[in-house]
């Protein structure tokens, strides 16, 4: 199992989690080769999820923009609204094989949290989110709805009160219960088993992807778009085009009010090396080593870090990483919702936004793939409180 990425990743956890981190790695080594556990998962996926999620050209759209094509990957009609939901299953089945009565789990926009208390009620396991009290408010309907699962919802006031401070409530939790409790962390970050088994988790998103584009378009995409908090959507998708080179790759961070304010939270872009969740990655912190506040209008991608896979691909070039700032994520997301019918979650909203501003210069037989990581029910609240 990977636990490096180049010269990232690792297990930078206190002795006290070694033990918990060493059977989870050992369960899920024999997990992932275990046919019964792959064929339950995919059947959950299909049964329960509705997978696979389609692809749909933006005609509109791009017709609007000329140049390439915008195609989206529709992670955004799973059950639950988001690609979070295959993770949280397969965590979920893990977690039961392990013989863990009890989920807990991390969560920004609140996306993870449903998912993790929807396969927790589908499980009948009892469930414990933490969420930053910022998050808390301006996710107010993603509360609800892990409330109506049965979860508890923990908001923490800690530090900056978004999701950084929710998820080192979360590992507080797990080491004090971790004899039966199982942690499913929501993105390719933390110590390692996390990062390659979310991947993993996730990957169904890109070799769908892989094989859709080539049975409707008869060619794969030009480039795959997604974008990056922590990660998983993207390290999801990427995967189906890793080994294809002539794909590029392209991660979208959030900037906020913009990189040059400090207002941001592109770790890849405005950060530098360091230790997070235990993991060695790119972060947003002082020059003493301090954590900086980040800031985005969207919560899920809200964290000053990133999933030590990114920070490789980065680092060797196999994968591109850009900016989109809050306006610009903003003018996407009404771009597709009055071009397309479609309401995207504010994270989706800044891979759009980067697809938007490459295809204008790109052939129409071009193909821009952007995964649209979720719906956005969620954020019109936090849209009408930006536009007044």
């Amino acid at each position: 199992m990977n636990t490096h990425y180049g010269r990232f990743g690792g297990q930078y956890v206190a002795e006290t989690l070694m033990g918990p981190v060493n059977e989870l790695t050992a369960a899920y080594e024999t997990a992932k080769n275990d046919p019964a556990f792959q064929a339950e998962f995919r059947e959950i996926l299909r049964d329960y999820v509705g997978r696979e999620s389609p692809l749909t050209l933006a005609r509109r759209l791009s017709d609007h923009l000329g140049g390439a094509r915008i195609v989206l990957k529709r992670e955004d009609l799973n059950h639950t609204g988001a690609h979070k939901v295959n993770n949280t299953i397969g965590q979920a089945l893990l977690a039961r094989r392990m013989g863990k009565k009890r989920l807990i789990a991390e969560t920004g926009a609140g996306m993870h949290g449903v998912a993790t208390a929807t396969v927790a009620a589908l499980f009948g396991m009892p469930c414990d989110i933490y969420m930053g009290a910022i998050d808390v408010e301006r996710q107010a309907p993603n509360v609800q709805r892990m409330k109506m699962l049965g979860a508890r919802v923990v908001a923490v006031s800690e530090g900056s009160a978004t999701l950084k401070d929710a998820m080192n409530e979360a590992l507080r939790d797990w080491v004090t219960n971790c004899d039966d409790t199982f942690y499913v962390i929501g993105t390719v970050a933390g110590p390692a088993p996390y990062p390659q088994m979310v991947r993993d988790f996730q990957s169904v998103i890109g070799t769908e992807a892989r094989r859709q584009c080539l049975e409707r378009f008869g060619k794969l995409p030009d480039q795959a778009i997604a974008c990056v908090g922590g990660g998983s959507n993207a390290m999801g998708l990427f995967a189906g085009f890793i080994d294809d080179p002539e794909v590029r790759l392209v991660g979208v961070e959030a900037g906020g009010k913009g990189i040059e304010t400090g207002q941001h939270a592109a770790s890849i872009n405005g950060g530098r090396i360091g230790v997070l969740h235990g993991a060695k990655t790119m972060l947003l912190q002082t020059g003493d080593g301090n954590i900086i506040d980040t800031y985005s209008i969207s919560a899920g991608l809200d964290y000053p870090g990133v999933g030590p896979e990114h920070c490789h691909l980065a680092e060797t070039g196999r994968a591109e990483y850009t900016v989109i700032n809050d306006d610009q994520a903003l003018a996407a997301f009404h771009a597709l919702c009055r071009y397309e019918g479609i309401i995207p979650a504010l994270e989706s909203s800044h891979a759009l936004a980067e697809a938007i501003r490459r295809a204008p210069a790109l052939p129409r037989d071009a193909i821009l793939l952007v995964n649209l990581s979720g719906r956005g029910d969620k954020d019109l609240g936090s849209i009408e409180k930006a536009e007044g």
